[in-house]
C-alpha cells in the first residue's frame, strides 16, 4: 500500500516551522541547540511559536503544568503571591531561558511579559517523545535545572547576606551575564523591568534601589542612559561591590 504525502499546507508549515527554528537567534544559547541541523525538522513539530504582549501572562501559579516554554526574545518576570496578597519577583527570564522544569503537576509560579516577547511552547506529552529521541537534549536541560538550583541559592543569599549596595551591584551583574557581555570592561545593560519590580526581586524599597544606583553613577561605576538602560563603565568595581571584597 503506497505511502500517503503530506498536505502541501502541512509542507509548508513544517518548511516554515523549520526556517524558523534554523534562524533562531536564541537557539546558540539556549536547549535547542542540543538538536542538530538535520534533525530540527522534528524539533519545529513539536514546537508552537507563540508571541506575547507587554503584561500577557504566559503561566499562572497553581494551574495544571500542561507546557513548557523557550524564551527566544524578551523578557518575563517570575513571581509568586503570598497569601496575604503581597508579591515576591523569584527571577527574570529572557532570551535562551527554558522554563517550566522545575515543576510538578502545577505552575509554581506566574510568568508575565515585561514587554513584548517571542517564544516556543511545548507540551509535556510531545516534549518526552523528543527527549527519548535525543539523549543530547534531555542532557541539556538536566544542565539547565542544575543551573536554575544556583540560581535560586544566588538568590537565597542576596536576600539574606548582602547589603543594599550589594545586591543591586549583584542584580546589575546577573543581568550582563545574561546579555553575554560580562567579560567586556564597560557594556550596556536593557532593564525592561520596573524600578518596583527590581526592588521586589532584591528584597529592598523602591527608594533604596533609587538611591543605591544614583550613587554608583555619582561614582561613576554606571551611567543611566535612560531608566531601561545603564552603561557599566567599571564593571571590576561593580564586581568587587557585589562580593563584598573591601
Amino acid at each position: 500500500m503506497a505511502t500517503m504525502s503530506p498536505h502541501p499546507a502541512v509542507m509548508v508549515a513544517r518548511q516554515r516551522g523549520i526556517e524558523t527554528c534554523s534562524s533562531c537567534g536564541a537557539r546558540a544559547s539556549s536547549v535547542c541547540s542540543a538538536i542538530e541541523d538535520p534533525d530540527l525538522s522534528r524539533l519545529a513539530e513539536v514546537a508552537v511559536h507563540k508571541e506575547m504582549v507587554t503584561g500577557q501572562t504566559l503561566c499562572e501559579e497553581g494551574d495544571t503544568a500542561e507546557h513548557f516554554y523557550n524564551i527566544t526574545s524578551g523578557t518575563v518576570k517570575l513571581f509568586k503571591t503570598l497569601p496575604d496578597g503581597r508579591r515576591q519577583i523569584t527571577g527574570f527570564a529572557s532570551a535562551g531561558h527554558f522554563l517550566g522544569l522545575a515543576v510538578s503537576s502545577t505552575y509554581a509560579f506566574t510568568a508575565e511579559a515585561l514587554e513584548p516577547v517571542r517564544l516556543c511552547r511545548f507540551s509535556r506529552p510531545k516534549l518526552r517523545v523528543l527527549l527519548d529521541d535525543f539523549p543530547a537534549l534531555e542532557k541539556r536541560l538536566l544542565e539547565t535545572a542544575v543551573n536554575e538550583l544556583v540560581a535560586a541559592q544566588e538568590q537565597m543569599l542576596l536576600l539574606g547576606r548582602k547589603t543594599a549596595r550589594e545586591r543591586v551591584a549583584s542584580f546589575l551583574l546577573a543581568l550582563l551575564q545574561q546579555s553575554g557581555s560580562c567579560g567586556k570592561l564597560s557594556a550596556s545593560i536593557h532593564l525592561p523591568m520596573s524600578r518596583h519590580d527590581i526592588a521586589d526581586y532584591v528584597g529592598l524599597t523602591i527608594e533604596t534601589v533609587s538611591r543605591t544606583l544614583t550613587r554608583l553613577k555619582a561614582d561613576k561605576i554606571i551611567d543611566m542612559e535612560t531608566p531601561s538602560q545603564i552603561g557599566v563603565l567599571r564593571r571590576g568595581e561593580l564586581e568587587r561591590i557585589a562580593e563584598a571584597r573591601d
